[in-house]
């Protein structure tokens, strides 16, 4: 796990060579344990190449520096990730003759490069952003894995291409300006962040995920390699014989897969059907006993940490807390909006810090639950979003609009899940309806708050928010999770909060080889009834107590919700309607002033649109950025 940095430039345009520590420099957090850099020219001088590295060291902690380069010096990668089949390959590799002098997973790079060119992307099992300069041919890849785990900015302007790992390292380059997208405050305010490629940096975007892209001779062209089964309709194929019991036994080579390491490694143990089946099934791998982490809070109804307990007692993990508290909150947010380059977009983003910065005492390495609820179905949406159809045709939306949302914007404050479900199904728009779900705003609710005008377009017109029209509605909202919900704000959440701590966070749950396995059985394996996650229920059975999976959802909530109405009631205050507010301007005063009373005075839960404003906020004065 690592920090990558880089561009490709015509002569006349490249940065200086300088410019390529200062961009390293930038996500030194990345990877603590070393540095290095390579520049190199075409052969006819017209055009530069930079690769810089910082390196976290995991696997071959001997010979495992990067930039990499191959035997002749030829071919040379900068890697941020992990390869976990790298030793399948190896051996497929050293058949066809190559010789390998490292025992790194990077070193596969080079050599896959040489032998299968972009084709190796299809064979990688792992997280991974990498940049690969070959001499030979003159052409830059820069590649991303399927899910989009690991991250990869870019910057193409004036005859050149910068790309590295976190936004900072691209601002680090005197080229590249911090400038607010306006258009994408418009997608963030809708969406509750910003739908790749876009960021809110002018001039800065994502590779997609499960995408890579060629330069060559001044151009680059990006080719989508991999989008998520569920995007599509389910194949027609047969059943294993005991679909409970092989995904079970995929699920296991998963979390195996992810154990390799030459460090100390660990877990994050929420008390969720999620990570205690991690946990498990790490337990039976591990020499010793697995090192595990918990967070929670004083407000009991939202810790969990009781529940974690009882899956550190059963499999004898060796096994730490964290308890936080508001003041945490306000003294960590905006460092952690420097770190993510953008607004924090769930509260959950500080208690994953904070518990990162905990584990990197003990552990380079933890294993986590992610992913679990966009594959599996674990959300409430995943239950409801089948109601949608059936609600607009008995209720049509002029109904809807006259007299259902008044009466749900009538209901009391402890009814938030079920007026956000209402408001969902209302909505015919699946690109609107499907991020309404997690609490963003509707278009209408959108355009009542903002003061500035539609900047025409919205960021990420490119994602595949729908799925095939032949899908059914559990997958169409799964792919939206996989190919949005996912890459562009929790794994990017996971990845930001962990590498700012200098620790590696590995994902069972997102192998794509396993997301594959998934997406091939019918729906009934994912929901039955109003029971989601039902696959993994049945599996677990056989491995976990039974009080784990019979307790209700908690999720990794923050409750901010109570702490805006006390101990955060005026930091909010000044942050959004204070003389020195940045994006006051942003908003229609009366509206603002709406949301905020009615939050503070207990009328209304408006606790995810608060806090989606006030890291808007934060963000603005992380950069000094006017509005």
């Amino acid at each position: 796990m690592c920090g990558i940095a880089g561009w490709v430039a015509r002569a006349d345009a490249a940065p200086v060579p300088a410019a390529l520590a200062a961009m390293t420099r930038a996500v030194a957090h990345r990877g603590p344990d070393g540095e290095g850099f390579h520049h190199a020219e075409t052969r006819d001088g017209r055009y530069r190449a930079a690769l810089g590295h910082r390196r976290l060291s995991i696997i071959d902690l001997v010979t495992g520096d990067q930039p990499m380069h191959d035997a002749r010096g030829r071919v040379s990668v900068v890697f941020n990730g992990e390869i976990y089949n790298f030793r399948e390959l190896r051996r497929e590799l050293e058949g066809l003759g190559c010789r390998f002098r490292t025992s790194s997973d990077t070193e596969v790079l080079l050599h896959g490069w040489s032998a299968w060119g972009e084709r190796m992307l299809e064979r990688l099992r792992g997280m991974f952003a990498f940049a690969i300069w070959d001499a030979d041919s003159e052409r830059l890849l820069l590649a991303r894995d399927p899910f989009g785990k690991k991250p990869l900015f870019l910057h193409e302007r004036d005859g050149r291409l910068l790309f590295a790992s976190e936004i900072k390292a691209l601002l680090a380059a005197p080229e590249v300006p911090a400038a607010v997208d306006r258009r994408a405050v418009w997608s963030y305010l809708l969406y509750r962040y910003v739908p790749g490629p876009d960021t809110l940096f002018a001039g800065i975007r994502k590779l997609p995920p499960g995408s890579y892209g060629i330069w060559a001779d001044g151009r680059l062209a990006v080719t989508r390699y991999f989008r998520p089964y569920d995007l599509g309709a389910r194949p027609e194929v047969p059943l294993p014989v005991d679909p409970v019991g092989s995904f079970l036994r995929q699920l296991e080579t998963a979390v195996e897969l992810r154990m390799v390491s030459d460090v100390p490694y660990g877990a994050f143990l929420s008390g969720g059907i999620d990570s205690s089946a991690v946990v498990a099934l790490m337990s039976r791998h591990s020499p010793h006993p697995v090192v595990t982490f918990s967070v929670g809070f004083a407000e009991r109804q939202y810790s969990e940490l009781d529940h974690a307990r009882t899956i550190a007692r059963e499999f004898r993990t060796d096994h730490h807390e964290l308890a936080i508290r508001p003041d945490d909150l306000m003294a960590e947010l905006p460092g952690l909006v420097a770190f993510r380059d953008a607004p924090v977009a769930e509260p959950s983003d500080i208690p994953i810090y904070l518990l990162a910065r905990r584990a990197a005492r003990q552990v380079k390495m933890v294993l986590t639950g992610e992913g679990a609820d966009e594959l599996l179905a674990g959300y409430p949406k995943h239950l409801f979003e089948r109601f949608a159809a059936p609600y607009q045709m008995l209720v049509p939306s002029a109904l809807h609009r006259a007299l259902v949302e008044p009466l749900v914007e009538a209901l009391p404050y402890g009814f938030r899940r079920a007026k956000t479900a209402i408001a969902a199904c209302g909505l015919t728009d699946p690109r609107e309806r499907l991020p309404r779900w997690f609490g963003a705003l509707s278009r209408a609710e959108r355009a009542a708050l903002v003061a500035f005008p539609d900047p025409g377009g919205e960021a990420g017109e490119a994602t595949p928010f729908a799925a095939a029209a032949a899908a059914s509605a559990l997958r169409r909202v799964l792919g939206f999770d996989q190919a949005s919900w996912l890459p562009d704000n929790l794994l990017e959440r996971g990845d930001r909060m962990t590498m700012a701590a200098s620790i590696e966070a590995r994902m069972p749950f997102m192998d794509h080889r396993l997301a594959e396995f998934v997406s091939a059985l019918p729906d009934r394996f994912r929901v039955r009834a109003l029971t989601g996650k039902w696959l993994l229920r049945q599996a677990m059975r056989r491995v976990l107590p039974p009080a784990i999976l019979t307790r209700p959802k908690i999720g990794f909530r923050v409750p901010v919700n109570e702490w805006f109405r006390a101990g955060m009631r005026g930091y909010l205050q000044d942050h959004l309607l204070g003389p020195q507010s940045l994006t006051r301007d942003y908003y229609r005063p009366q509206a603002l002033r709406r949301v905020f009373d009615e939050h503070v005075q207990g009328r209304q839960n408006h606790e995810k649109l608060l806090w989606t404003l006030l890291t808007l906020e934060l963000f603005h004065r992380q950069y000094a950025l006017p509005a």
